[in-house]
């Protein structure tokens, strides 16, 4: 059974100009402000308008954030005036939110002429095209990522990110305590935020009001950043195992070699699921050590329990075929007369 089948999933529809300019990876200025400053983008996806500007308007997203770098401007010389003016002029008419001009080229009077007619935000940045444009698609990735909050404990265990879940009260945070006394990192506690920036990666983190505090029952709330220092915390780490903890019952089977993998899908991704019996005396901070140092193996090529499997199967072989003719004969009679083991 999938433990996040009932998370609700959110994103984010549109970004501002003036939050686009708070919060973006690159040095931005607005030239034309407050022209446009509550402009909203919406496709996540950066676009430099080469083909528009020469009149090709098919798959175009007029609600992108639009690059001008030193490709478009020299086309725009290179056309005589007023033809460069109507190329400006049949782009902007679409109405996009903002254009941004890359490499501290200096705005020509066409672009703001059309910009203060159209209400387009006129945005300057001393990056080149390609640099602004990979930052920015990196930057949008991830704020239009689609995120939910889960109940749990995130810990950087070995680089390895695990998020323990279970029900109220079961351990997660004391769990999460013994293994940054241990040396490993915390993320989040209690609350976890869950995005998916780029495909088949989630990334995890805390709220902004209980990032790295802690609840320990019967003790209270404790700052694990003060208490430990800053090596015991992280802002966000990429999420690779989810380890569930549940009380041990006689009734249950549970995975005994790990041959079989049970991976469990959150955001349409596959993430690495353990199902972790618990009980009083049992050391559940090793245990999940293990499964981060073993994650690691298999990570590396190395399958311990198909490891395991193989020597079996080898030395049942080996036993097999060091059998003589006449137990041989045996085994097959035997075996052939056994209704039981036919059936």
């Amino acid at each position: 059974m999938n433990p996040f089948a009932h998370i609700r999933a959110y994103r984010r529809e549109s970004i501002t100009v003036s939050t686009l300019c708070e919060l973006a990876p690159i040095p931005i200025t607005h030239h034309n402000h407050p022209v446009g400053e509550e402009n909203r983008i919406v496709d996540p996806q950066p676009l430099r308008p080469q083909f528009p500007l020469a009149g090709f308007f098919d798959f175009f997203s007029a609600s992108s954030l639009l690059l001008f770098g030193r490709t478009e401007f020299a086309f725009l010389r290179s056309l005589p005036d007023s033809e460069a003016q109507q190329a400006v002029d049949r782009l902007f008419a679409y109405h996009p939110p903002a254009v941004l001009v890359t490499h501290n080229q200096p705005v020509s009077p066409l672009l703001e002429q059309q910009a203060a007619q159209y209400q387009v935000a006129l945005l300057t940045t001393s990056l080149e095209t390609t640099t602004a444009h990979a930052l920015l698609t990196d930057f949008f990735a991830a704020y239009f990522a689609p995120y939910a909050s889960v109940h749990g404990s995130f810990v950087d265990v070995y680089g390895i990110g695990i998020l323990f879940i279970g029900r109220s009260g079961i351990g997660k945070s004391e769990i999460a305590l013994d293994l940054v006394e241990r040396g490993h990192r915390l993320v989040a506690d209690d609350l976890v935020i869950l995005s998916r920036p780029k495909k088949d990666i989630i990334i995890g983190r805390g709220t902004e009001i209980s990032r790295h505090f802690m609840e320990i029952r019967g003790l209270g709330i404790v700052d694990v950043r003060q208490m430990f220092g800053v090596r015991a915390v992280r802002y966000q780490k990429r999420l690779e195992i989810v380890v569930q903890l549940e009380e041990w019952s006689a009734d249950r089977d549970y995975e005994r070699t790990g041959l079989t993998l049970s991976p469990i899908s959150l955001f349409d991704t596959a993430v690495h699921h353990v199902v972790l019996p618990i009980y009083p005396g049992k050391n559940i901070t090793v245990i999940a050590e293990t499964i981060a140092l073993n994650y690691l193996l298999k990570m590396y090529g190395y399958n311990a329990a198909q490891v395991f499997a193989d020597r079996q199967k080898a030395a049942i072989t080996q036993q097999v075929q060091e059998l003589t003719s006449d137990e041989r004969r045996f085994l097959t009679l035997y075996f052939y007369n056994d209704t039981e083991y036919r059936s």
